[in-house]
C-alpha cells in the first residue's frame, strides 16, 4: 500500500484506496508501535468488549473495594464466589471489571 510502491497504470480510484488505506496503516503503526498507547488501546479494547457482553450488574466505587497489597490491586467478591480484580494502574484508566469466574460486570466509580 505504500506509496512508492504502487504502479504507475493503475487507476486513479484504486490509487487513492491505496493511500487511504496506507493513511489507516500508519496510524495504526503509531498507536500499536508505542507501549503506552498500546496499553491505552488494549485496555479500551476490552472495556468495548464487556460493554457489549452485557448490561452492568452493579456500581462499586473503587474506595468500597478490598486493596490487596501483595499485587497492589483492588478486589470484590462476586455473588457468584469469584473476584472482580482490577490493578492499582488500571483502576484509574478501567471503568467496567468482569468476574473472573461468571459474565457479571461491575462499573467501579471514583469519588471527586
Amino acid at each position: 500500500y505504500h506509496p512508492d510502491k504502487q504502479s504507475t497504470d493503475v487507476p486513479a480510484g484504486t490509487v487513492e484506496k491505496c493511500i487511504q488505506k496506507f493513511i489507516e496503516i500508519d496510524q495504526a503503526w503509531k498507536i500499536l508501535g508505542n507501549e503506552e498507547t498500546k496499553k491505552e488501546y488494549d485496555l479500551q479494547r476490552h472495556e468495548d468488549d464487556l460493554r457489549n457482553m452485557g448490561p452492568v450488574d452493579a456500581q462499586i466505587y473503587l474506595e468500597e473495594m478490598s486493596w490487596n497489597e501483595d499485587d497492589h490491586s483492588f478486589s470484590l467478591s462476586c455473588r457468584c464466589g469469584g473476584k472482580y480484580r482490577v490493578s492499582k494502574d488500571e483502576a484509574e484508566e478501567v471503568n467496567l471489571i468482569s468476574c473472573d469466574t461468571c459474565s457479571l460486570i461491575i462499573e467501579v466509580l471514583h469519588y471527586n
